[in-house]
């Protein structure tokens, strides 16, 4: 069983991503760690670290439940540069593992472009 962030536009032809649990928490992980923190630190995870204490724009994807709700466009339209510019920072990847994960930022940017472009949300399901 798994998640999948796609558009909330019911649309068969949108773009979508989709990640086992234990993959997607493995995504952000590495989504943390490239902002400067370990996601086991934050509340709702293991640690105690409050989520106030993180300046990324990345935190509303980061502090989200990984099987309900959505993320509305302006969210989304506010990550978009800083997803982009972990692409464009680690795009010489030999790394396969690390590979993987800028194919699914990349995949995931696609996904949110949509749903700037469309204004709507982007469902996690």
């Amino acid at each position: 069983m798994g998640l999948m962030l796609c558009p909330a536009d019911d649309e068969v032809t949108s773009p979508d991503i989709s990640w086992s649990h234990y993959g997607f928490n493995l995504f952000r992980e590495w989504l943390a760690q490239t902002e400067g923190f370990a996601l086991a630190e934050m509340i709702g995870f293991v640690g105690h670290r409050p989520w106030s204490s993180v300046t990324s724009t990345l935190v509303p994807l980061l502090d989200h439940p990984d099987d309900d709700g959505d993320l509305a466009p302006a969210q989304c339209a506010a990550m978009l540069p800083r997803l982009e510019a972990i692409i464009s920072e680690r795009s010489q990847a030999d790394d396969p593992i690390l590979h993987r994960r800028i194919e699914d930022t990349r995949q995931l940017i696609d996904v949110m472009k949509y749903c700037v472009d469309k204004d709507i949300p982007l469902d996690f399901c």
